[in-house]
């Protein structure tokens, strides 16, 4: 599959669907798949809790995109350091209210897993491979140490390596 072809916005994730229509956005892939799968709607948040979690997930990797993007983007006399500054700003502090908000064991309102966790867990992963000079995991014991439970799941496991931002074009 071509992304660029099957996906002219460019926009990761993208869901493509059995008859070819694109969804943009992890709340909609999710909404919508959760329509088809109790499974998957078993796993949606359920508590103000969960829905915090998640939007800040979101939040925080958005920011952590937005930084990667100038940084990747733009030489560094082009680059804003007011824009920077407060992209980092804004990424940091989601950080820690992510971090402060962690359970220290366990999952996140729930009783088992939900997409709250995978969310935080995964924004939590992208953030420490995409930006690892910026982003010391030391600073967030709590949340590298949820992020590390998460990634012992099975599922977590035998997820594939390639993210979908460094993976080969077709």
């Amino acid at each position: 599959m071509n992304f660029r072809r099957s996906v002219p916005l460019l926009k990761a994730p993208t869901l493509l669907v059995d008859d070819g229509t694109a969804l943009l956005d992890s709340g909609v892939i999710l909404e919508y798949l959760a329509t088809r799968s109790a499974a998957v709607a078993a796993l949606m948040p359920a508590t103000l809790e969960a829905f915090r979690a998640t939007g800040l997930a979101l939040t925080v990797c958005e920011k952590a995109v937005q930084f990667h993007y100038e940084r990747a983007l733009r030489s560094p006399e082009q680059r804003s350091e007011t824009w920077v500054a407060r992209v980092v700003g804004q990424l940091t502090k989601g950080l820690e209210a992510l971090d402060r908000e962690a359970p220290a064991s366990g999952w996140i309102g729930e009783a088992g897993i939900g997409a709250a966790d995978i969310t935080v867990a995964c924004a939590f992963g992208f953030i420490e491979g995409m930006l690892a000079d910026l982003v010391d995991p030391a600073l967030y014991p709590r949340l590298a140490a949820f992020g590390a439970r998460a990634e012992e799941l099975p599922a977590f496991r035998a997820a594939p390596p390639i993210d979908g931002v460094t993976a080969p074009a077709d």
